[in-house]
């Protein structure tokens, strides 16, 4: 299976093609987003030996994340798709960032503003990360996390709140790591995943997940 994944929801932007467990990708930090998504996107083809028309399917990094990075990603993969008639996976970018750690549990969060983070807590299958409940958005204070297992942490939301995660999550976290990102390579192995499941939608489906939708209403209504 040959499957091309983007992930552009937070500073870092990434492209991979992923072909039956080997992968090349492209994976930057940044906020240049919309100037290098597409030329990533020519690399990996071009260093894989491969052509658009050539994948089975596209997958993308659904959000949470940064509203102008989602809808990058959003935009791009339903312009390939639609061009290459290709069906799509959107993948839960918290399940992507917990995806590359070896560990059964993970509580991923990312930063996301405003005092807050995105989060979930994500367990291995056996077949790949999936997401115990759905993605939410709260104060570091305000997290209650589920059961009475302990988890690792990751994500750009704890390197910006991780004393007050400590102090709320307590022995809940056995540990957690700096400067994880969600990764492209990631995105694509879950969304083979995805598509040996029949869980992929047509371009005009490829919807970003903004989780925090009054922001964006408010802003629209500022303007």
């Amino acid at each position: 299976m040959k499957i091309l994944a983007l992930e552009t929801a937070t500073e870092a932007c990434s492209a991979a093609v992923w072909h039956d467990g080997q992968v090349v990708e492209r994976f930057e930090l940044g906020r240049r987003h919309s100037e290098r998504i597409l030329s990533m996107v020519e690399e990996v083809l071009a260093e894989g030996g491969y052509s658009l028309g050539q994948m089975d399917a596209l997958a993308f990094g659904r959000g949470p994340g940064s509203f102008t990075g989602l809808r990058i990603g959003a935009g791009v993969v339903q312009g390939l798709a639609f061009g290459a008639d290709l069906p799509v996976v959107p993948v839960p970018t918290l399940a992507a960032l917990a995806q590359g750690q070896d560990t059964a549990r993970v509580m991923a969060a990312l930063d996301a503003r405003m005092g807050q983070v995105y989060w979930g807590v994500c367990v291995n299958t056996g077949n790949g990360m999936t997401l115990v409940e759905p993605e939410r958005v709260s104060a570091p204070g305000d997290i209650v996390l589920p059961g009475d297992d302990t988890w690792i942490g990751v994500g750009s939301g704890w390197d910006a709140y991780a004393a007050a995660l400590l102090a709320r999550l307590g022995t809940s976290i056995d540990t957690w790591q700096a400067h994880v990102w969600p990764r492209a390579r990631h995105v694509a192995e879950l969304g083979a995943r995805g598509v040996a499941a029949g869980s992929t939608v047509a371009a005009q489906e490829a919807l970003p997940l903004y989780v925090r939708d009054d922001v964006a209403q408010k802003s629209s209504e500022r303007r």
